[in-house]
């Protein structure tokens, strides 16, 4: 049997993603935003939500407890600043905030401590929804 981490990533994103458009919707003002500070424009992508929601999903499984923070530092990138040097520029937190919550309600996440690592865990359904992906 195969489990997540044998799989690509891509693949287990886009077909995670595929199954969330059933369980989650894209809020209103998600056609507007950008993801990051970084960003000079919104994604071009119709179901960059679910994708994004699929690729956090995937991200507490594996690296589990995560918070907010953690995950802004993964989804930011560099700011182009003219002829100045790049610098780095965290994610946009409302967009993971909104997703997590989304994947909480869904009973995908929760949130847990272990230790002093605070943040959210994968539950089993979540656990059962990325392993069913072929």
């Amino acid at each position: 049997m195969t489990t997540l981490f044998d799989k690509k990533p891509q693949e287990v994103i886009q077909k995670a993603a595929d199954g969330l458009k059933k369980e989650i919707a894209i809020p209103e003002w998600a056609k507007f935003v950008k993801t990051g500070h970084a960003k000079q424009r919104p994604p071009e992508d119709q179901d960059w939500w679910y994708k994004r929601a699929a690729s956090i999903l995937r991200k507490i499984y594996r690296h589990g407890p995560i918070g907010t923070n953690k995950l802004k530092k993964k989804y930011g990138s560099k700011k182009n600043r003219g002829h100045k040097p790049e610098m780095y520029a965290e994610g946009s937190g409302k967009i993971i905030r909104v997703i997590l919550q989304q994947l909480e309600q869904k009973q995908l996440i929760k949130q847990e401590t272990k230790g002093t690592h605070k943040g959210r865990v994968i539950t089993p359904k979540g656990k059962s929804f990325l392993d069913k992906i072929k």
